[in-house]
């Protein structure tokens, strides 16, 4: 691969981030889930402003880009548990550095 073909593999990789985080609600639920799982109760009620249907949306969306892992608990009653990986987690580190700006200057 040259130079501009790696820099084209970069930039569309770059894309596809700025694509993920600048879709509403996605920063605020990676930021709910960095210190511990959440229920999906849970999550909704650190963003009540965040509809349910929306909710699922975003998740959902999350799951499929290997951001967040959903874990289904057999335990009665059966509920799901939301986690971040360690690419949701990675993510969540460099949205910190954001956070960060919006004390400093927001």
């Amino acid at each position: 691969m040259n130079e501009l073909q790696q820099e084209e593999v970069v930039c569309n990789k770059i894309e596809v981030a700025y694509q993920i985080i600048e879709k509403k609600w996605v920063c605020l639920i990676i930021n709910s889930l960095m210190d511990m799982p959440k229920r999906f109760s849970e999550i909704n009620s650190v963003i009540p402003e965040l509809s349910k249907r929306m909710l699922t949306e975003r998740l959902k969306e999350l799951e499929d880009y290997g951001i967040v892992l959903r874990n289904v608990i057999s335990d009665r009653p059966i509920r799901s548990e939301y986690s971040l990986t360690t690419k949701g987690h990675d993510l969540g580190v460099a949205l910190q550095a954001v956070e960060s700006w919006a004390k400093k200057w927001g």
